[in-house]
Order: structure tokens, then C-alpha cells, then sequence
């Protein structure tokens, strides 16, 4: 035991920048540091991110604290460490510290910058599509109704290229008038799409069209800054790819837009100087603001190139053996444009909710695999695969002879 904990404090410190996608021993050294059973294989990593080891102490430490000492802490100490964190998030995402906006999760975070958006009135629309996450559909429902405006709701095309989605999207915006707002998903927790935010944010923007980004899945999962997008807000979370405690999320806004957003209604008086007046938090969970910097710290030890590589690596271990296998349908192409760690599939004829529960169901009892159904694309559900940084290839490597079997067994 004592030799095994030594290994682990040593792969703690170690760099793992660079790390061929298929170096299964170094690869290993790291896995180590996250402390997940192995009871069940788990490729249902896109809900939010395992800590690693170092990330748990240090949260540990910031629970430990704040029960000790507590307003003693919270009302002096802790304000310098608070601001200390929100300065780690503006270097992560390429922006200033009054630009950000810390929520509780990505959804808190949306829901204020298409809630409060000030710029949609009667007659106006706003647009967004099947790819968009429910409360972010329903926030931009909600805000048509609140302003008079009409909501228009895309069905993504079937067959996904880059191109193609670029085409879907500047053709849509092209022809609606009176557009004010688009919603875009960077990465769609759905299929695990990859839109190509930027081309499209190009097109809307000189057309006078803003647009909202949900980063929620993409960020520290795929290399880019928030000002990359070229839109002026976005909404995004630190415990999935980032690999901070569950309750931590940001909203950005472009210092030269925050005015377009409204202040929070608990804030009615504030000024355009500080994107935090969008999100009024009060009394929260403070552990895991405290943590980002050391799951930041932890981060940098591996790097989004790294890390990405070896998750599309680990994808593509499970999705080239099925495609073309009679009865699955892999919903994304291999394009590595388009795709992260996650990706759904379907079983032919089966696109119902309660089809897809039942085929999750099946993974679990029968091949002690988790999955998770997603509902909600226009052309029927799935089930969704996420291997993460600790998964092994034998893991990984056992889900195709499951989905042959299932595929023979449930197909229509």
C-alpha cells in the first residue's frame, strides 16, 4: 500500500504534455489519479468530470476550512481567494476578470444571458435548434413569449459535415428577417457534435444578429478561447472537462457588450463595468469556486491537444469497429472537426425514448456498460458513449461486441 501511494504522489507531479494518444502504460499512470470504481465501465463521462486525486484534496482542504473558520474565513481571507480564482478562469478563457460572471452551472449561466438580453421586441425573432439543450430552448421560448417575438426552431440535417452545417445555419439566418438572436451549441451534449461556431457566428454577426455560445461540453475538451467564437456571450462550466467539483460554471460577456445584457433583477442599479451584475449568486456552495485554480493547476499537466487526442483516440476504438455494422447507425462522421469523446448511436428502428432507455438498460445488466439515452433531436433518440482520461482499452474495446449482439437482437 505505502508503495502504491508513493506511485500516486509521483504521477501527481508528473507532465503528461504530449502523450502519444496510444501510450497505454503512460496513459495508465495517469488513470491512476482518479479514484473511480471499476465495478461498472463507465462511458457516460459527459454528465460532469471525476476529480483527480490532487483536485480532491484541495477541495477537501476548502471544505475543511470553511466549516473551521467559517464568516471568520469567508468575510475577509476568502474575498482575495475568490478574486484569485476568477482571475484563473479569465487566463483559461482568454478574457478580463470583470468579463466573467461565476454561476452554478452552465444552464444558470444561459439562462441569464437569454433571459436578460435586452435587444428582441415585438415582431423580433430569435433562433436556436434541435441541437440545444432543453433549458436553453426553453429560455429562448420563454423570451420570444415575454417580448412579443417568435421563436424559430431548426431541425439539424441528418447528414453532418462541416460544410454542410455551416450551409444549414447561414442559410436559415439569411432567411429570416427581423432575426435578433441566435443560440449556438458548441459541442451538443445530444451526439456530441462539434458545431463550427465561428464560421456561422461570422455570417450572423454582419447580419446584425448576436449570438449566444453554450460551451458547456467543449470547454477543456477542445482547444480554443472564448473570443475565438467571435460572439459576445457565452456559457460554460468548470466541473466537466475541467475536472472541478459538480456547482461551478461561468457566463462571459465582452466587456464591450455587457450592457446588451440586463442586470440581474436582484441588481436593478448596477453598472455595465462587471458581467458578475448579470448573475446575482448570494450564499452559495464556495469549495468549489476555491478549487478551479488547482483543477486549472492539474490541467495544465496534461493540456486540451493531449487530452483531445487521446479522446478521440478512444472514440474511434469503439466507433470503427461498428460503422457499417448492419443495424447500428453511428450518428457522427470521422471527421476529427466534428467530434470530441462523445458520440450516440442508434439501433435501427429504434428512436423512441423508452427504445433507448431499454438499450441502456441492456448495456448496464447484460455488459456492465453505463450509457445514457439522449432525447430530443428531430429525427428520433440515441444513446450517447463518453470515455474519459481513465478509461482503459479494454473498456472501451468491450462495447462493440455489445452492440452487435444487441443490433442482431433489437433491430427493426
Amino acid at each position: 500500500m505505502a508503495e502504491a501511494g508513493a506511485a500516486t504522489r509521483a504521477a501527481a507531479q508528473t507532465s503528461f504534455v504530449g502523450l502519444a494518444a496510444d501510450d497505454e502504460a503512460g496513459w495508465a499512470r495517469l488513470a491512476a489519479l482518479y479514484p473511480v470504481s471499476r465495478k461498472v465501465i463507465q462511458l457516460e463521462n459527459g454528465y460532469w468530470g471525476s476529480m483527480a486525486t490532487p483536485v480532491i484534496e484541495v477541495h477537501r482542504a476548502m471544505l475543511d476550512r470553511l466549516n473551521a473558520e467559517n464568516s471568520v474565513y469567508a468575510r475577509r481571507a476568502m474575498q482575495k481567494d475568490r478574486a484569485a480564482a476568477r482571475e484563473r478562469m479569465a487566463v483559461a478563457l482568454g478574457g478580463r476578470p470583470s468579463e466573467i460572471g461565476v454561476a452554478r452551472n452552465a444552464a444558470e449561466a444561459l439562462s441569464a444571458l437569454i433571459g436578460q438580453f435586452r435587444d428582441v421586441g415585438a415582431g423580433d425573432r430569435v433562433m436556436y435548434s434541435d441541437l440545444d439543450y432543453e433549458s436553453a430552448q426553453g429560455a429562448m421560448v420563454s423570451l420570444a413569449r415575454e417580448r412579443r417575438a417568435e421563436a424559430v426552431k431548426l431541425a439539424a440535417p441528418r447528414d453532418l459535415t462541416h460544410d454542410g452545417l455551416i450551409a444549414f445555419y447561414t442559410d436559415a439566418i439569411a432567411r429570416t428577417p427581423k432575426l435578433k438572436l441566435l443560440l449556438l451549441t458548441h459541442m451538443v451534449h445530444r451526439n456530441g457534435l462539434v458545431l463550427p461556431v465561428a464560421a456561422i457566428t461570422a455570417f450572423a454577426r454582419a447580419r446584425g444578429v448576436q449570438v449566444i455560445v453554450d460551451a458547456a461540453q467543449s470547454f477543456a475538451h477542445v482547444d480554443f478561447k472564448l473570443p475565438d467564437f467571435g460572439a459576445d456571450f457565452v456559457g460554460l462550466n468548470f466541473h466537466k472537462w475541467v475536472g472541478a467539483p459538480l456547482g461551478v460554471a461561468a457566463l462571459w460577456i465582452r466587456a464591450s457588450a455587457i450592457p446588451e445584457i440586463a442586470p440581474a433583477r436582484d441588481e436593478p442599479e448596477a453598472d455595465d463595468s462587471d458581467a458578475q451584475s448579470r448573475l446575482h449568486l448570494g450564499t452559495f456552495d464556495f469549495a468549489p469556486l476555491l478549487t478551479v485554480p488547482a483543477a486549472f493547476d492539474f490541467q495544465a499537466r496534461i493540456t486540451v491537444p493531449t487530452k483531445l487526442k487521446r479522446l478521440q483516440y478512444l472514440r474511434n476504438r469503439w466507433v470503427k469497429p461498428v460503422r457499417g455494422v448492419d443495424g447500428v447507425e453511428v450518428l457522427l462522421p470521422d471527421d476529427p472537426r466534428l467530434h470530441g469523446a462523445s458520440t450516440s448511436f442508434r439501433i435501427k428502428g429504434r428512436t423512441s425514448t423508452a427504445d433507448n432507455i431499454a438499450i441502456t438498460d441492456a448495456l448496464l445488466e447484460r455488459f456492465n456498460i453505463m450509457s445514457v439515452h439522449r432525447a430530443g433531436l428531430a429525427d428520433g433518440a440515441c444513446v450517447r458513449i463518453t470515455p474519459s482520461l481513465f478509461s482503459t482499452i479494454a473498456e472501451v474495446d468491450a462495447l462493440a461486441p455489445a452492440l452487435r449482439t444487441l443490433a442482431g437482437e433489437m433491430a427493426r
